[in-house]
């Protein structure tokens, strides 16, 4: 099996990811076996620094210490459960000393193999406003749909003070589930979870639309790569 490694950003969300690829290798491959897995974190603050001077070159460079450290220590593909910090993702692909999963492309994948035609895309700011799922999903001929300004703002507000805090609190699932609702009354028939901490706060039983669950979605097929080869 290939070695997994995982460029990591905010810690709930990697979490979550280096998780589900324990699970689903116990699924998959036989009881408690999955692929070696190995993961790589800068701060998120150091992240922060660069997002929020729109240095999308910076945020790359850190993508690529993390990818030459997992190369070193062996990992055969890179996958990172960050949706953000995929807007660098260009700047970062023909660099890499290891080719890459792109979780925006997993999530259009999965979305077409359940024929879904428009979706609702929740996540930072910078994720819904940016090219990252708009690119992804017209590339698979998926129409999308994201909350308006002050929703975005809101939720973008949750995420950094609460979600990757690991703070999940009523409140702010009931908001989520609101703006869900809304966007599914715009046509939408799935709502994509981009950004890593909300599938921890939504879950299928609570969204008004089927989830797409950005970051289950990549390590699954993570270790789907791995075992293949």
């Amino acid at each position: 099996m290939l070695h997994i490694g995982i460029v990591a950003c905010s810690t709930e969300g990697a979490a979550l990811c280096y998780r589900t690829i324990s699970l689903e290798g116990g699924r998959m491959i036989g009881r408690h076996d999955h692929p070696e897995v190995s993961l790589h974190s800068f701060s998120l603050a150091e992240y922060m620094k660069c997002i929020d001077a729109n240095d999308w070159a910076g945020v790359a460079e850190l993508m690529l210490g993390s990818a030459e450290k997992l190369a070193k220590a062996g990992a055969d593909f890179l996958i990172c459960p960050d949706n953000t910090i995929h807007q660098a993702f260009d700047l970062v692909e023909h660099r890499s000393p290891r080719p890459w999963l792109h979780i925006a492309r997993e999530v259009a994948a999965e979305a077409g193999r359940r024929g879904h035609k428009r979706l609702a895309v929740l996540g930072t700011r910078y994720l819904m406003e940016g090219p990252v799922y708009r690119e992804a999903l017209k590339a698979a001929g998926i129409e999308h749909r994201v909350p308006g300004a002050e929703q975005r703002e809101r939720i973008n507000q949750i995420i950094f003070d609460e979600l990757v805090n690991g703070q999940f609190l009523p409140r702010s699932l009931a908001y989520h589930i609101e703006v869900i609702r809304e966007l599914k009354d715009e046509g939408c028939d799935a709502v994509v979870l981009g950004c890593t901490e909300i599938p921890l706060l939504v879950t299928a039983e609570d969204s008004p639309l089927p989830p797409l669950d950005s970051t289950r979605l990549l390590a699954r097929a993570a270790v789907r790569k791995a075992v293949e080869g």
